[in-house]
């Protein structure tokens, strides 16, 4: 049977890193040894994501790979800082090879597509799991943080919201298709890094939609102390969300169902329209939402039965995204 050692050579060592990228020392060692860029502050984020926690067990290998990495990008784009580095610990009962393989595939395809360069890590045995940590670069005093959004700005979203819930309903129903739209959004979230970047010197907050819009927009409005405003009807919702879950449970999924990994920004009015225009050239909406209050609490989303401002204290049933 193949050491942790051979495993690790055979799936997890990049083809071509080096200072380029900013890496005096990569894999193969006990640390790696980077060279972060002159006037940048690092960014760092974890997620570890549990099978039949966070993603079933029995999805597709290379899905398990690209989303585990995906989900801690998603934290560097709330920052709006640029992916530089990762690295990634593997807890696994078998050492499947052609497992393996898929699952590296998918990783590594997702580090090329971002200039992510995977820097080390481990392969240990126990159930099947997968650490993440990132690291990026944003210059000093640009990043985007939680605590930013002022009353009178406009709070908007990236893309479409609802289709990790709705996906994840998908998977469940017994759809395998990896093309269906709603399943694709679940198995293969897209990290808004492009986004993140583009906003950074426009939005005053952001944060990544991982646990719910409103369990998300709770940590903004706690960390910034002011309130919002929701509205229900301006959501953006995936592909095939309505049909799929009725217009009701659509707006369920797009306020708490999470595992959407869009952006959640609070932007001056006078910035919206510019912040439009530059998504628009990546391909991507940005819908306003609601506006931000002085007076604390949520108010807007009434007609489906939340609960309110304490509610949304209380934290969502389970963490499935969060970040450092």
């Amino acid at each position: 049977m193949a050491s942790e050692f051979d495993l690790i050579a055979r799936h997890f060592t990049p083809a071509a890193s080096g200072p380029e990228a900013g890496v005096a020392l990569g894999v193969g060692d006990d640390c790696a040894l980077l060279t972060p860029r002159a006037g940048q502050r690092l960014a760092v984020s974890v997620d570890t994501s549990v099978a039949d926690v966070h993603f079933p067990a029995d999805a597709p290998a290379e899905a398990i790979g690209h989303r585990a990495l995906a989900v801690s990008l998603s934290d560097l784009a709330a920052m709006g800082a640029e992916a530089r580095w990762c690295l990634m610990a593997l807890a696994l009962r078998d050492a499947d090879d052609a497992w393996l393989a898929d699952f590296a595939r998918g990783f590594h395809a997702l580090c090329a597509a971002t200039d992510t360069a995977l820097v080390g890590g481990d392969v240990t045995g126990g159930t099947l799991s997968i650490g993440v940590t990132v690291m990026g670069e944003v210059p000093y005093d640009q990043a985007l943080t939680r605590g930013g959004a002022r009353p009178g700005e406009v709070l908007a979203v990236t893309g479409a919201l609802g289709g990790g819930a709705g996906g994840l309903a998908a998977w469940q129903r017994g759809e395998r298709d990896p093309d269906h739209p709603l399943l694709a959004r679940y198995l293969r979230p897209q990290p808004r890094l492009a986004a993140g970047l583009a906003l950074r010197d426009l939005a005053s907050a952001a944060i990544d939609v991982s646990d719910g819009l409103l369990a998300d927009l709770g940590h903004v409005l706690d960390a910034s102390g002011v309130g919002a405003r929701v509205e229900v009807e301006a959501l953006p919702l995936a592909e095939g969300l309505v049909a799929a879950l009725g217009r009701e449970g659509a707006r369920e999924a797009a306020l708490r169902g999470g595992d959407d990994y869009e952006l959640l920004v609070s932007l001056p009015e006078d910035a919206v329209a510019e912040a439009g225009r530059r998504l628009a050239r990546q391909g991507l909406a940005l819908t306003p939402i609601g506006r931000v209050t002085a007076e604390p609490g949520l108010t807007g989303a009434g007609e489906i039965g939340l609960a309110g401002w304490q509610h949304f204290r209380a934290g969502p049933p389970g963490d499935r995204g969060g970040g450092a």
